[in-house]
């Protein structure tokens, strides 16, 4: 077994490494996420978490991990009365991105509980967790109805394991740590709100503390386990300051003006539901217990906001989770001043008013440095790698491009460098509920909700025989292939005798998330400042819906003399409309290189990925202009698309009294359907679904 990094020798990362230990304190607090740049310690921290909690006592023998205390009356190894206990440490089991449902929850043998009528179980990752910890790296990448299910688990406490009529129920307790990197995509806002905790992490523009994290992490991998006992000292501190704070736990008093300020707090901030006071509470309460106090104060409410409600500050998918602490602080104030005037009406101070002097309006944080919950524990830059200082610094914000204004509409024959008329960035229109374009025919792709394919969840179709284990029994297929057998093999009861030969999976299907690609057309003759910020409007609420329907996104522009591709496929919607708000306009019409580098980039992604089916969304009004036969060139590249069969949709952006039809004359090139921006808008009178045709296939 390898030797985890010491979770004592991590550099900085103060808010990481407190959330872990206010969950390590006190689980009810709901675990963390972790979201941050990759390279920022998230996992590394994590893995050394586990080697600081306390051993767990276990029933001897159960694959449950039941207490020999209070052993669950309901385990399906038990029951457990007088049984023998043992210790253990506590568990770390990661759950992989590319995990089965099976694999999460557990399985139960079909074959034996037809046959046998008794519940063979093989227990999954779920119960593998119980009194320990869960850890999901990328939990934003996690298949939907994987996270639904773990975060119902961590939420009742229980796994609950249904097939065909038998159902099996265990205990599954444990501290979760989901790790991302927004990039790649957020969670929905409903997921976020699950999670207890959430932190910010990314690396450090100090210097000095970029050299000591590059020498610490040369040192552990010349000699792993020198470097871990370098740090024991500091590791055998923390955990047992951790076990003490854990004692102190059940004492800590939460008094009636801290419950004031959480209820105020969360009322001014909006947050949506109870959830967010709950998580509060209790996490107000646990950094009391790890400052060694019985009780909670006002600077215990304002650390455990910072860390319960970036992310529950959310009002549509593209917002950025964050809390302005000068709200915070305002808050506070008044909630202070407001318990105050609570006392002179009551006639004195409460006598439940924490040592800060909760009716005091100029009371500020604990002046007193034993009240600082001390992230780093004992061995926080006093190890054996010397001093530390605080880590500083944040990523630097790029800049972002500012075009000087040049006229509206470049002429055809106008400026033909990239830059040539070009405007600065136009805001986008009020985005809108667009009508759903799906990929015709039944795909194999990733879960989502855009277009039909074959799924392990969804409504049943069909019967198959199972290619590997069986996951969706089709109960009445079964039961036909076993029954003209049963005389031949020797039914002399009422039970159906079953063999695997007769076993059949249901086929089912649902719903897929495709890779929507956008071809946007940001030239002179889209660049009249109403016209660009009602096409914005447009594709911003088209990735509204790609966000809603879990698809992948690519962003391809085409204006002066070629095409860029701004943003590669991802799953980070989000990335997508930040790179449209800075999107400049101005110059020629280079419509076949748009179409030309869509192919290229669909082509690549095909190799990568071949399950996920392409959806292309060309958003123009048709012209091409710049270079000899532009208009045929366009034709031939979208026939292009046409040839391989990729699904497309022409969002017809020409506006006026008159109008040329060039983005219809398109989509049939393309093979596809073209839409106005008015037909897109889900209430327009236009239809109630276009069904995007591919070429050579019916819908």
């Amino acid at each position: 077994m390898s030797t985890p990094y010491p979770f004592t020798a991590i550099v900085g990362q103060d808010d990481l490494r407190l959330g872990l230990l206010l969950n390590a304190v006190s689980p009810a607090v709901g675990g963390v996420l972790v979201r941050g740049e990759k390279g920022t310690a998230k996992s590394t921290a994590v893995r050394a978490l586990a080697a600081l909690m306390p051993e767990v006592a276990v029933v001897q023998g159960c694959r449950f991990s039941c207490d020999p205390a209070s052993p669950d009356p309901a385990c399906p190894d038990g029951p457990h009365a007088a049984a023998p206990g043992t210790s253990r440490a506590a568990r770390t089991v990661e759950l992989p991105v590319g995990a089965s449902e099976d694999r999460l929850v557990g399985a139960l043998d079909i074959e034996r509980a037809l046959a046998e009528g008794v519940k063979a179980f093989e227990p999954g990752l779920l119960a593998d967790a119980h009194r320990g910890i869960l850890y999901v790296d990328e939990v934003n990448l996690l298949h939907d109805h994987l996270v639904d299910l773990l975060l119902d688990a961590a939420a009742m406490g229980a796994s609950y394991v249904e097939r065909e009529g038998v159902s099996v129920r265990h205990a599954a307790r444990f501290l979760l740590v989901g790790t991302m990197n927004p990039e790649e995509g957020e969670l929905r806002p409903q997921l976020l709100d699950r999670f207890g905790l959430t932190v910010e992490v990314a690396a450090s523009r100090d210097t000095d503390l970029r050299v000591e994290v590059v020498r610490r992490r040369l040192a552990y991998d010349d000699d792993p386990a020198a470097f871990a006992a370098a740090w024991a000292d500091e590791e055998s501190a923390l955990r047992e300051r951790i076990t003490a704070a854990r004692a102190l736990l059940p004492r800590v008093l939460l008094g009636d003006g801290a419950l004031r300020r959480i209820a105020a707090t969360c009322a001014a901030f909006e947050v949506d539901g109870m959830r967010a006071d709950i998580v509060m509470a209790r996490t107000a309460t646990a950094l009391a217990a790890w400052a060694g106090r019985e009780e909670v104060t006002a600077d215990d409410v304002r650390q455990a906001a910072l860390l319960a409600l970036p992310h529950r500050r959310r009002r549509n998918p593209f917002d950025a989770p964050g809390l302005d602490e000068g709200k915070l602080d305002d808050t506070l104030r008044e909630a202070a001043e407001e318990e105050s005037r609570r006392d002179e009406r009551d006639g004195g101070p409460r006598g439940d008013a924490g040592p800060q002097g909760d009716g005091d309006p100029d009371s500020g944080p604990d002046p007193d440095p034993d009240s600082d919950p001390d992230p780093g524990g004992p061995g926080d830059g006093g190890g054996p790698g010397g001093g530390v200082p605080p880590q500083g610094g944040g990523p630097e914000d790029a800049a972002s491009p500012s075009p000087s204004p040049e006229s509206a509409d470049a002429p055809a024959g106008g400026r033909g460098g990239p830059a040539g008329g070009e405007q600065q960035p136009v805001a986008a229109a009020e985005p809108f509920r667009t009508k759903m374009l799906s990929v015709p025919g039944l795909g194999e792709g990733a879960a989502g909700r855009r277009s039909r394919a074959r799924t392990e969840h969804g409504r049943t179709t069909g019967a198959r025989r199972p290619e590997g284990a069986l996951t969706k029994l089709h109960l009445a297929a079964t039961v036909r292939a076993a029954a003209p057998h049963q005389r031949a093999r020797g039914r002399s009861g009422r039970g159906l005798v079953v063999r695997r030969d007769d076993l059949r999976q249901a086929t089912r299907e649902g719903r897929e998330g495709n890779l929507v690609l956008f071809v946007v057309d940001a030239s002179g003759s889209m660049a009249a400042r109403q016209r660009m910020g009602a096409v914005k409007g447009a594709v911003l609420s088209l990735l509204l819906d790609a966000y809603q329907r879990r698809d992948k996104v690519g962003l391809v522009t085409f204006r002066g003399r070629d095409a860029q591709l701004v943003l590669p496929p991802t799953s980070s919607v989000d990335a997508a409309a930040a790179r449209l708000e800075t999107l400049p306009t101005g110059g020629r019409t280079p419509l076949a290189a748009g179409l030309l580098k869509a192919h290229d980039v669909l082509r690549v992604e095909r190799m990568r990925d071949p399950s996920r089916r392409p959806l292309l969304v060309v958003v123009t009004d048709g012209r091409a202009t710049g270079g000899p036969e532009p208009v045929a060139l366009a034709a031939r590249a979208g026939r292009l698309h046409a040839a391989e069969g990729t699904a497309s949709v022409v969002v017809d952006c020409e506006s006026g009294i008159v109008r040329l039809g060039l983005a219809a004359r398109l989509a049939r090139d393309l093979g596809g359907t073209a839409v106005t921006l008015d037909e897109l808008r889900a209430d327009s009178i236009a239809g109630l679904v276009k069904d995007v045709r591919a070429a050579g296939r019916a819908a």
